[in-house]
């Protein structure tokens, strides 16, 4: 089998507002077809400000190191594409171009091999895939908005887990990596208001997003856990600092999560060996696709620690992250926006099998879905390389 055709799309699933900006939301899907006729699909998607169109023409430029070449061949093929863009760092786009590519590569082995991805990883230890809920408090302004939406979106659909990022900032406090006081307040309040009322063993996640300096970030998250015992504090600082993160995580009560920013397992060696986190969340759509990950969870699997996806994305994302989640012994949960289930199936065939928390995917080879190319088709820019780059 050889690979005959590589193509990246990019559509407009849904609209954001945040912050008083309104900007699209784009998904970025890559489709791999091959001379007997199986076809693969991956994603890519890296928002905003265009980072899924950019990681799409990294795509298309790798597509010369693609055309003629045996898709099943996953790992030489994953050398091959990171390699040849180590000149000008491997990280980024480089990493996210290879981890779309990568995606669609298991998707067309399984299929060839007629066996669901996780089956070809060794097989399932569990049957359903436990998620967190993310995207559940659209708009949600005040405590008792959000304590609202924690009973009636999140419990209600039978969530143990939970994450927000209540802590925002002014434009001048974002400057120094700080917040107002009455920001840290409002985010007291809104913490505690859902603690009320999810109640005292559901998991409460809290997202820094990477905003703020050490001072910043130590209150906050010591202030968080002993108000409303948070289960994790992300990205407490920025990701390009490790020794900002040390410094914190020697003054911190509370757990960290890092990871959404890191790439391949090389990024995540020091804090390993560093001991900087508690939990690591990578993005499967940036560090390196299914055959990355599944790295970087055997070496956090060493250490004891547990491994919990950033999906923040598409519906390959989060289906790609689940077949490998279902082979992990460290899994701790997998993030879906639950504001966002809508579009995801809105570019599949059949909608994704969510219930009680959790995700249950089906026996079917690859992946497990097929995408809806009608619609991706409609509502998608394909993306050209010129010709005379190839």
């Amino acid at each position: 089998m050889k690979i005959t055709n590589v193509r990246a799309y990019v559509v407009d699933p849904l609209t954001l507002t945040a912050g008083g900006r309104t900007r699209p939301l784009r998904w970025m899907f890559v489709r791999i077809d091959t001379d007997e006729g199986i076809t693969g699909w991956g994603e890519g998607s890296c928002y905003p400000n265009h980072g899924s169109e950019m990681i799409g023409f990294g795509v298309l430029a790798a597509r010369d190191a693609l055309i003629g070449e045996d898709p099943t061949n996953i790992e030489p093929l994953w050398n091959t594409l990171w390699r040849r863009h180590t000149n000008v760092g491997a990280r980024g786009i480089a990493s996210g171009v290879v981890s779309a590519i990568d995606i669609a590569l298991w998707d067309i082995t399984g299929k060839a091999m007629d066996k669901p991805v996780y089956k070809l990883l060794g097989g399932k230890m569990r049957d359903d895939v436990e998620l967190y809920a993310n995207g559940w408090f659209d708009g949600c302004v005040t405590p008792d908005d959000h304590a609202n939406a924690a009973r009636s979106v999140v419990l209600a659909a039978g969530h143990t887990a939970l994450k927000l990022s209540p802590l925002h900032q002014d434009e001048a406090h974002a400057r120094t990596g700080g917040i107002s006081p009455e920001a840290a307040d409002v985010a007291s309040d809104i913490v505690a208001a859902i603690r009320e009322a999810v109640g005292p063993n559901h998991e409460i996640l809290i997202d820094a997003h990477g905003y703020f300096n050490v001072p910043t970030a130590i209150r906050l998250g010591n202030r968080l856990f002993e108000e409303s015992n948070i289960g994790w504090f992300e990205e407490p600082v920025p990701a390009e600092s490790n020794a900002a993160l040390k410094l914190v995580r020697n003054q911190m009560a509370v757990p960290i999560s890092v990871g959404e920013r890191l790439f391949t397992r090389f990024d995540f060696v020091e804090i390993f060996e560093s001991k900087l986190a508690d939990y690591i969340m990578p993005d499967i759509c940036l560090a390196g696709g299914i055959t990355e990950m599944r790295k970087i969870a055997n070496m956090a699997e060493a250490y004891h620690i547990p491994f919990s996806p950033h999906d923040a994305q598409g519906p390959l994302q989060i289906v790609s992250g689940a077949q490998l989640c279902m082979t992990l012994p460290n899994f701790y949960r997998l993030e879906h926006s639950m504001s966002r289930i809508a579009s995801y199936n809105r570019y599949l065939q059949e909608p994704l099998n969510f219930h009680d928390g959790k995700i249950t995917l089906s026996d079917k080879p690859g992946l497990g879905v097929e995408m809806n190319v009608d619609e991706i088709e409609r509502t998608a820019i394909e993306l050209d390389w010129p010709s005379e780059l190839a």
